[in-house]
């Protein structure tokens, strides 16, 4: 009997990470029903990052944020992850993403709603916080979230400016006196994203396209975290400061939070680092296995978990476009077709998991 861990990050459009882990479990056990099975789903501190330390973690509780403002002002309903040893893990991409947006709005959207998912997370005195921040529809550096957790962004006429990075134009003071203090253990912010706040390779320049900025608006938006970052300090050239539409640098600067990668802390948070050094078996993946899926991501963290060890690992994923240096296999070919692989994902995964079985079993 071996002991076999299973820690897939999400299939994007396809299944969240938890159903993959289920489905390869499945398969896994229909071909050797007796091995132990250890299903840690994974996140990169993006999209399911609630719910990879949700399944993992026994006894965390989801705590309900009630409505919040949504990232284009709409109200959404917001969550956060409360866990037994009182760390509130809250993730932006919840009441802030881009898939909540009714129409871009790259100089408008704002993090708001996760400020107020954090006021009422502090409000529960939480030990301390981990903020997963992929996923943002905005680019106003966070300035909506510590705005709604009393941070004064005012205009020279003493008004507060109004949400979205557009506005931080008009920024000409910063109050820090009403800013609810951070719990006493402190702030980690995950994220894969090394990007500074500004310049050419800042949020702006590289992110604020796929949130709808055209030229004029990246120049505007890069132009306005400058002024941002010129009156609340900190250091906006950190790499990661950009993450989260300079979400990363904001936070850093108003409240000292650190920013870390996203894989490995959820790889810890869900105990996915202990189990890997006493497995027999890894299997991981996602939606397309690329070139880019070891620099930083939760697949490559699984796999450098169990290099060197007597391990055999093992990579599940919709496409394998690159060598992960293990066995592999891809729904499409399985399937036949993309299309059909789509069709019906749980089935395809279960098939994978079958014959991961036989051939690492």
């Amino acid at each position: 009997m071996g002991r076999i861990v299973i820690a897939p990050d999400s299939f994007k459009g396809s299944l969240d990470a938890a159903p993959v882990a289920d489905a390869i479990a499945a398969g896994w056990r229909s071909v050797r029903p007796d091995d132990e099975l250890v299903l840690l789903p994974q996140a990169d501190g993006g999209e399911g990052t609630l719910d990879a330390v949700a399944s993992a973690v026994p006894l965390a509780r989801v705590r309900d944020a009630g409505p919040v403002t949504g990232p284009d002002g709409r109200p959404v309903e917001g969550h956060w992850l409360l866990l037994p040893d009182g760390t509130a893990v809250i993730e932006l991409a919840q009441p802030s993403g881009l898939p909540l947006m009714a129409a871009l709005d790259p100089l408008g959207a704002t993090t708001r709603g996760l400020g107020e998912v954090i006021g009422r997370a502090l409000d529960e005195a939480p030990a301390r916080l981990v903020i997963g921040l992929g996923g943002s529809a905005s680019t106003d550096g966070g300035a909506g979230a510590l705005a709604a957790l009393g941070l004064g962004l005012l205009d020279e006429a003493g008004v507060a400016i109004p949400d979205g990075g557009g506005a931080l134009a008009q920024l000409a003071r910063i109050d820090r006196s009403g800013l609810r203090p951070a719990p006493p253990g402190g702030v980690r912010l995950l994220s894969d994203v090394t990007a500074p706040l500004f310049g050419p390779r800042g949020a702006a320049a590289v992110f604020g396209p796929q949130k709808g900025a055209g030229p004029d608006d990246v120049a505007a938006l890069d132009a306005a975290l400058a002024r941002f970052a010129g009156l609340l300090g900190g250091d906006p050239e950190r790499a990661g400061a950009g993450a989260a539409g300079g979400t990363g640098y904001g936070f850093a600067a108003a409240w000292g939070a650190v920013l870390e990668p996203g894989s490995s802390a959820i790889a810890e948070l869900t105990g996915l680092t202990a189990a890997a050094a006493g497995a027999d078996v890894l299997l991981t993946g996602e939606g397309r296995f690329d070139a880019t899926s070891r620099t930083g991501k939760a697949v490559g963290n699984a796999l450098e978990l169990v290099a060197g060890t007597t391990a055999r690992a093992g990579v599940i994923s919709g496409r394998v476009d690159a060598d992960p240096g293990c066995w592999s296999v891809a729904l499409v070919d399985l399937a036949g077709s993309p299309d059909e692989a789509l069709r019906d994902p749980a089935r395809w995964l279960a098939e994978a998991g079958a014959a991961a079985a036989r051939a690492l079993g």
